[in-house]
């Protein structure tokens, strides 16, 4: 089921609420044989209702707004990173190295888009560079070969695998089994009275501090969409891990953007920390464990925080340790089995997994923050890239219809984009980008400020 009601549901919504939501459907709207489009009304759905019901008690509204989803809308933001313009040109998304390979017996996914990552597939390859001579070693592996070596050496590959085969291995097994947002309790901590905000226009997250240690496009997406609602937004990134230039435009609206090393900083951290009401991470699971950002370790520091956690296969398995991106999720689960052709693997046409958890990664935190003001306690939320594609996959059977080959230009629904798209000028040039699908009634329509330069400004609270 994708509907709604399932992921309102999912983050813990109450079911009366959901007739205050309505949707404007628009065919041609990310077109696939899995219910793409109807995931994503969903996602966007639940985040908008999950920022109304907040907004409304902070503003002591005898209802909750109306929230309306428009499948333009949707369309648009989940491609947004497509749609960025900068100075009137695209920044490049994807490099050379991540795509799909043939190998000897069949498919083979890598991601190589960050330098670290390219040099270690290149390294378990035992090639020196070039696109011929990867693919001339991978047509003589087979597919899981590639699959170990690469992950042995720190790069990032996956197997192209259908639903059936991703059912049977036991990481897939282990996905399936858990719910779509998990959702945690961690102690008694009071509940912290949030200070009332004005009725027009209704900014739910105004005045609450959000640490956003996060990465690429899932996270930031989450963060993005709270710095839309109100809240102060500081991105934080290793000093010698810079962003892809294009993403972190795309996913920085709103927000402040600063380099801070965890170890050598710790004192700067822990300021920030005191002071936070969200900490979003997006690393893979135990990551950052080692600088004291456990769940756990988080609240013994400051009670009643909300946690957030996103990874790409979940904190649990035998992958449980892995880092992964959409892509590669589409790859290992089947969704790129689905939406191919039978000589060839597909993809969707979105990043749809890194933008609908993203969507209910925030509506998630929304809700947490709802529930500690209501009832304390220090609240740990934890989403999977690979349990969203679950939960894609659970609908009905797929549709035969056009799928979206890799690197589709596709660009939004039938009557075009352009309704939902803007332009500003920035620090980093003129943008023109893709307006947030989140819209209530009175409700703000686009973010307080473009985007940082990465890593530009400074590590404190406003």
């Amino acid at each position: 089921m994708t509907d709604l009601s399932f992921a309102w549901s999912a983050v813990g919504g109450d079911p009366a609420l959901l007739g205050r939501a309505t949707t404007v459907e628009r065919e041609g709207a990310l077109p696939a044989r899995l219910p793409v489009r109807e995931t994503a009304r969903a996602c966007v759905g639940a985040c908008a209702l999950a920022a109304a019901e907040l907004g409304a008690a902070r503003a002591g509204l005898a209802e909750v707004p109306a929230v309306r989803v428009d499948d333009g809308a949707v369309a648009t933001a989940f491609l947004s990173e497509r749609h960025l313009l900068v100075d009137g040109r695209a920044p490049v998304s994807f490099t050379p190295l991540s795509r799909f390979w043939r190998t000897a017996d069949g498919w083979v996914r890598t991601h190589a888009n960050y330098p670290h990552h390219r040099e270690r597939l290149l390294s378990a390859l035992g090639v020196p560079d070039g696109v011929d001579r990867v693919a001339s070693v991978l047509a003589e592996r087979s597919a899981l070969e590639v699959e170990e070596a690469v992950y042995a050496a720190g790069g990032l590959a996956v197997a192209l695998r259908t639903p059936e085969e991703w059912a049977a291995h036991e990481q897939g097994a282990a996905v399936a089994a858990r719910p779509l947002v998990e959702r945690e309790r961690l102690d008694q901590t009071h509940a912290r009275v949030l200070p009332p905000v004005p009725g027009a226009p209704l900014l739910p997250a105004a005045g609450l501090r959000v640490l956003d240690l996060t990465r690429v496009l899932a996270g930031p997406v989450a963060t993005r969409t709270l710095a839309l609602l109100g809240a102060d937004v500081l991105r934080v990134d290793a000093p010698d891990r810079p962003e892809e230039a294009g993403l972190h435009a795309d996913t920085g609206f709103g927000k402040r953007s600063a380099v801070l090393d965890l170890a050598a900083d710790r004192a700067v951290f822990e300021e920030l920390l005191a002071a936070a009401d969200v900490v979003v991470t997006g690393y893979r699971p135990g990551a950052l464990d080692r600088f004291g950002l456990s769940p756990e370790a988080l609240a013994e520091r400051r009670p009643g925080l909300v946690v957030a956690q996103l990874s790409a296969w979940g904190g649990y398995g035998p992958w449980g340790g892995r880092r992964g991106f959409d892509s590669l999720v589409q790859a290992a689960t089947g969704i790129a089995a689905i939406e191919g052709a039978p000589q060839r693997p597909g993809a969707l046409p979105a990043q749809a997994l890194d933008h609908g958890t993203g969507y209910l990664l925030a509506a998630a935190a929304l809700r947490a923050l709802t529930e500690q003001s209501q009832q304390g306690g220090t609240r740990v939320i934890r989403l999977a890239l690979a349990r969203t594609a679950a939960w894609l996959k659970d609908a009905d059977a797929p549709k035969p219809a056009h799928a979206t080959e890799e690197g589709s230009s596709y660009d939004g629904p039938a009557d075009g984009p352009a309704p939902w798209l803007t332009e500003t000028d920035s620090r980093i040039g003129r943008l023109r980008y893709a307006r947030s699908p989140i819209a209530f009634t009175d409700g703000p329509a686009d973010w307080p400020r473009p985007p940082s330069p990465w890593g530009s400004d400074a590590a404190r609270w406003i």
